[in-house]
């Protein structure tokens, strides 16, 4: 399990000694934040046999290699079939595949993480389960959360179009990120006749295209079995937890009214995941939707240590807190963890393709 540590280790590292707040943003991505980008990469493109899925991700690449083009098209999470289509055409495997989704999770973790005021606290919080268990174990979703990501940032900007825009391509690789569609009317500085105009028809015509015909589907799979998920109380709380502490010290976040509108919804929505679990069948689905809201779990505590310290000190004592936390999750994961072993021992391809050459 060493290389999970390792890849925390090193963002604890660079947090803790990174530990004033930047004043002022920089679109050009600093050395430090590319070898980052390659080392998620690596990690998460490159793992193999890592995650409960992988038995799954290796059938899509198999249909891959037999379907037409457009029957890949017509395939659920499209965008995730063409990817394996395209890739089956050019005699690659389920490592190319990978390695694509992870390049765009990782593009939108790191664009996500470099807009809060300590990004490296930021993705201190993300490695633990964003990129440990759900980049590593559920590919299309961990893909379309990535992508998710890029909107919010946009969202942050204003942009509210670019934000619903970037949510439908993460629809495409995995359509329940369309939940997130109707925040676009929420993240306004109010909700006007003119943005519901435009945002209730897109949603609806994105649900008709990419939602509607595994609904059936999903009833069965999830409701109609009541299937449960180990687990799903403890991360549906790690979302409750932060919007909880949001809607408490949100005054002290010096936000935007914009940004503080959203994030308050958001942290709504976390809390209410909570009562869902409690009424649903199937914790399954809930869990599942409960992972775009895990960017609160990345938003709320990299910026807790300002809120509860000096807004632009270092407050090198909550940052700590913030990183002991994290580590905890990870070790209460890798240790107790119910699916744990699926992920135990971290297998990277090219070792294993280099020792099987021997």
């Amino acid at each position: 399990m060493w290389p999970y540590w390792l890849l925390f280790g090193l963002a604890a590292w660079l947090a803790t000694t990174h530990m004033w707040p930047q004043r002022r943003f920089d679109p050009r991505w600093p050395a430090p934040w590319w070898g980052m980008f390659a080392a998620l990469v690596l990690v998460v493109g490159l793992r193999d046999r890592v995650g409960g899925d992988w038995d799954t991700y290796l059938l899509h690449m198999s249909n891959g290699g037999r379907h037409t083009l457009a029957e890949s098209l017509a395939e659920k999470d499209p965008a995730y079939s063409l990817l394996n289509w395209a890739v089956a055409q050019l005699g690659g495997n389920i490592y190319a595949v990978n390695t694509v989704c992870a390049l765009l999770f990782a593009w939108g973790l790191i664009s996500f993480c470099r807009v809060q005021p300590r990004p490296w606290l930021a993705l201190v919080v993300a490695v633990p389960y964003l990129v440990t268990v759900v980049a590593m174990g559920y590919t299309r979703q961990g893909t379309a959360i990535g992508l998710v990501m890029l909107g919010l940032v946009a969202l942050g900007r204003g942009q509210t179009l670019r934000f619903v825009l970037w949510t439908v391509v993460a629809a495409t690789f995995h359509k329940s990120a369309t939940i997130l569609i109707p925040l676009a009317v929420l993240a306004g500085r109010q909700i006007n006749l003119a943005t519901l105009m435009w945002v209730v028809p897109a949603t609806a015509g994105v649900f008709v295209l990419i939602v509607l015909d595994s609904v059936d589907a999903l009833a069965v799979n999830y409701i109609g079995r009541e299937y449960d998920s180990q687990g799903a109380g403890v991360r549906v709380a790690m979302n409750a937890l932060p919007g909880a502490v949001f809607l408490l010290l949100r005054h002290r976040f010096k936000l935007l009214p914009q940004q503080q509108r959203f994030w308050t919804w958001m942290a709504m929505g976390g809390i209410v995941f909570v009562l869902l679990l409690a009424v649903s069948p199937s914790s399954t689905a809930v869990d599942r939707l409960a992972l775009y809201w895990i960017p609160l779990q990345v938003f709320v505590w990299s910026r807790l240590p300002n809120a509860l310290g000096q807004p632009d000190g270092p407050n090198p004592g909550w940052v700590w807190v913030t990183v002991a936390y994290s580590a905890l999750v990870l070790a209460v994961w890798l240790f107790f963890g119910g699916h744990a072993y699926l992920w135990l021992p971290y297998r990277w391809w090219p070792v294993q393709l280099l020792e099987g050459s021997l």
